[in-house]
């Protein structure tokens, strides 16, 4: 476990995290942190990124998953 200490950063507070945490979370400068307090704990989790198209094509190994999805009993005049 690491301490870090809390230290004035303008009309704020703020801590540094060590590289070492950085590099296992894969954060980079500007990326956004999700912050909350949780019992007397307080938790950062790397936000949720979308993806661009080109990232997202990068990402793609040919394959396609094909699965099957139950829309429950027909309601109405649903053709089969």
């Amino acid at each position: 476990m690491d301490q870090v200490a809390l230290r004035a950063w303008g009309n704020s507070q703020g801590i540094r995290i060590p590289k070492h945490i950085l590099d296992q979370l894969q954060l980079e400068v500007s990326d956004s942190l999700d912050i909350m307090v949780q019992g007397d704990a307080i938790v950062l989790r790397k936000a949720f990124k979308h993806r661009s198209f080109e990232e997202r094509l990068a990402a793609y190994n040919g394959e396609i998953s094909i699965c099957e999805f139950d829309w429950g009993e027909p309601m109405g005049k649903e053709e089969l």
